[in-house]
């Protein structure tokens, strides 16, 4: 089972990888802990990135997707992965594409962009022990205070209204367009290519894991189903 999961920042992507990568026992691949990887084991790929990030400059799609085929390769993915933050723009996506890199489901989850803001931004967090809160979904006992020590609460800076509408925006313009790619490469029904699926991701956490959960499972024990949407494209 190999998936990519797409959604702005907020969506819960995250949460919902490690109930998948939990389920059918496959690896979480981050694209930044690849190249963290490659440079520390000096291989020859992890030697370019690092001259290349030692410049300041972006690490190419070219190099990444030669370190995304190495680590594929390994035998923990052998029945499957889960891509995370790769891929980010259609030009990644569509190296994705060329280089014949199998993908059986790609899974948006849909959250608007108020919903989105009411989430991160009501996030307050106790430093020391990572214990998170909510100004209106979890509050603490005392406002702006932790439970358990009673020490002041903290927005984090990427928790910002400002700074979580900048992502959003950035979300839109550069990754929001791998839909229109995923879809267009699900509706040529060649034989590699994913399937697309929506989510929508108000609700639970439990909820929207029950979701996906039945996409999944409809592909692990049926093989590829007709498109199935659950929400809006």
């Amino acid at each position: 089972m190999r998936i990519i999961l797409l959604g702005p920042p907020g969506a819960g992507k995250g949460t919902q990888a490690k109930f998948i990568m939990n389920e059918w026992g496959i690896p979480q691949i981050s694209t930044g802990d690849m190249l963290r990887a490659a440079v520390k084991a000096k291989t020859e790929v992890g030697k370019k990135a690092q001259r290349i990030m030692e410049e300041g400059r972006l690490v190419s799609d070219d190099l990444i997707i030669t370190l995304v085929k190495e680590r594929i390769a390994q035998s923990d993915c052998n029945n499957g992965f889960l891509l995370d933050g790769f891929p980010r723009t259609t030009a990644q996506a569509n190296v994705l594409y060329q280089e014949q890199i199998a993908i059986d489901a790609v899974i948006e989850i849909q959250v608007d962009d108020e919903e989105i803001v009411a989430r991160m931004a009501g996030r307050l967090v106790h430093p020391a022990s990572g214990r998170v809160y909510h100004r209106l979904n979890r509050p603490p006992r005392e406002e702006g205070r932790d439970d358990v020590t009673g020490e002041p609460l903290v927005q984090r800076d990427d928790d910002c209204e400002a700074t979580v509408r900048k992502r959003l925006e950035i979300y839109h313009q550069q990754t929001r367009p791998l839909v229109a790619f995923f879809k267009k490469w699900s509706e040529s029904h060649s034989a590699d290519a994913p399937m697309l699926y929506f989510v929508d991701g108000v609700g639970s956490v439990q909820e929207v894991k029950k979701k996906i959960f039945a996409i999944l499972k409809g592909l692990r024990f049926n093989g590829r189903l007709n498109q199935y949407s659950h929400g809006r494209e």
